[in-house]
């Protein structure tokens, strides 16, 4: 059999393909990105059928640029991001409207009324989550209630309701499989973490049917087959995680104690805490790190909405950079003498704060600011509020991170400048790895191991290498005036001061 796997990585602004040989290696690519849909301040929307058509134009990108069809495909495997909502109509396949993504806070009101009724402590037991917009249970809750029909059709078994995952299974396996698997169903707010199980009373909460919801698998398991009349052959899907769990596996942090950040869009880290469920005393999340084999790992996670994003805030919304890449040279150049500090708190503010009314802020400015100091604050961001991950994590770890090394991955790990200042801001020493693309390595491992052509997990550990590590060299006064400036401009920014 073919060594080949395929991994489809539907992002959060753009679509990518990647076909890794047997060695592991990147043979061939793919990418495109899709609209962005804005319907009003705080709200963010994806047209589903734009993101399907944008997976299957970057299949045949990859296959063409790694110069084999999909009969020389022995797996496949997803990764998507996690949270974003789509209903469609279980006859036809057609969405009842746009995706919700993720980011969207139109449910703040929603959550906040969940909490006046006392609710968070119930749905933080089941789940390990708190009750944020961020989350799919209120997006479908609000879908269902908005959508003319919605929840009746749904009572009935019309509807069917999925992560990403689930909407392009069933799309390319032509409706034969209804499935997820337990990392996304654990970002959901209605599936039991504990019991491995949709959780009724949660339902029951939210109003939603169990009617239109998919099956849970573990993360390598048999999804279905492509239907061979979409890329020329039946390709079988057999791994899916979300986006960053894949890349926690792709950064084989499998033992208790590793931690990885991914800086994408937003940022997210993720501790393994093993079979462990550490419940945090600090308002990170617990959360399903994968489930191989009906073995459920756990994770410990904070969540940074937006990372990178402030980057294509400053090249698309401001203009003053011209790519993204300007902006580790412009850091550079900044003035030391300003101490600009920007929250991105464009869709609220994620862990440890999760403060959905929050908005952004810029502080320190002068008439001498510009886009270099903005471009460093940018950046910096990104390495703030992992520090704040980094201290909770500390506090609710029983087994400590004081020697942990972060390994890192996403489309900001490229900048040189940004990880050695990551490394002085968290004192903690940061390895980057030859291997970038961890999220599409992550759910090709789970679907080459799964179909015996990948090694098995303690051998695909032992190729993880190392492209260099960043260590910390900050001074300590230096640093300590720094995180206090983070500190304070945070506390201006929170919405109940």
């Amino acid at each position: 059999m073919s060594g080949y796997v395929l991994a489809i990585d539907q992002g959060t602004t753009s679509t990518r393909a990647i076909v890794f040989d047997g060695d592991m290696h990147v043979a061939g690519k793919g990418q495109k990105e899709f609209t962005q849909i804005y319907p009003r301040s705080g709200w963010v929307e994806h047209d589903p059928e734009e993101i399907w058509d944008s997976v299957v134009s970057t299949v045949q990108m990859a296959l063409r640029d790694a110069g084999i069809t999909a009969r020389d495909v022995a797996a496949l495997g997803i990764t998507n991001q996690r949270e974003t909502v789509v209903v469609w109509e279980r006859e036809t396949g057609r969405p009842i409207q746009n995706a919700i993504v993720w980011q969207d806070r139109r449910t703040a009101s929603y959550c906040d009324n969940l909490k006046r009724q006392d609710l968070e402590r119930l749905f933080t037991k089941k789940t390990g989550l708190l009750l944020d917009p961020y989350f799919s249970g209120t997006k479908l809750s609000w879908m269902l209630a908005n959508v003319k029909g919605a929840r009746a059709r749904a009572a009935r078994g019309d509807l069917c309701f999925g992560t990403i995952d689930t909407f392009l299974i069933w799309r390319l396996t032509g409706g034969k499989s209804f499935v997820t698997d337990a990392t996304n169903a654990s970002r959901t707010l209605m599936y039991n973490i504990s019991d491995n199980a949709w959780d009724d009373d949660l339902l029951d909460i939210l109003r939603v049917p169990a009617a239109m919801l998919p099956e849970v698998k573990d993360c390598a398991a048999d999804f279905g087959t492509v239907d061979p009349e979409i890329f020329g052959a039946a390709i079988p899907i057999l791994g899916v995680a979300g986006d960053q769990q894949a890349a926690t596996i792709g950064q084989a942090c499998f033992a208790p104690g590793m931690l990885k950040s991914t800086y994408g869009t937003g940022c997210f880290a993720l501790l393994n805490t093993g079979v462990d469920m550490v419940r945090s005393k600090n308002r990170l999340l617990t959360t399903i790190a994968y489930r191989l084999n009906g073995e459920t790992t756990y994770a410990l996670e904070g969540s940074i909405f937006i990372a990178g994003a402030a980057v294509q805030w400053l090249r698309d919304g401001l203009g003053v950079i011209g790519s993204a890449a300007e902006t580790s040279a412009l850091a550079e150049r900044a003035d030391p003498t300003q101490e600009v500090y920007l929250v991105p708190a464009f869709t609220g503010l994620g862990a440890p704060h999760w403060d959905a009314k929050a908005r952004g802020a810029i502080f320190g400015l002068t008439r001498n600011s510009g886009p270099a100091e903005l471009s460093r604050a940018a950046l910096e961001a990104v390495c703030y509020q992992t520090r704040d991950l980094l201290d909770a994590m500390q506090k609710d770890w029983k087994n400590g991170t004081d020697d942990t090394v972060l390994r890192v991955d996403g489309g900001m790990v490229a900048s040189d400048w940004t990880m050695q200042r990551l490394a002085d801001l968290l004192e903690a020493p940061v390895d980057r790895p030859v291997i970038l693309e961890t999220t599409a390595l992550g759910a090709a491992w789970l679907a080459g191991s799964r179909a015996g052509v990948w090694p098995d997990r303690e051998k695909f550990s032992a190729t993880w290498k190392r492209d260099r590590r960043f260590e910390p060299s900050m001074d300590e006064k230096t640093r300590a005036a720094k995180l206090r400036g983070w500190k304070n401009a945070v506390k201006r920014t929170l919405s109940e001061l």
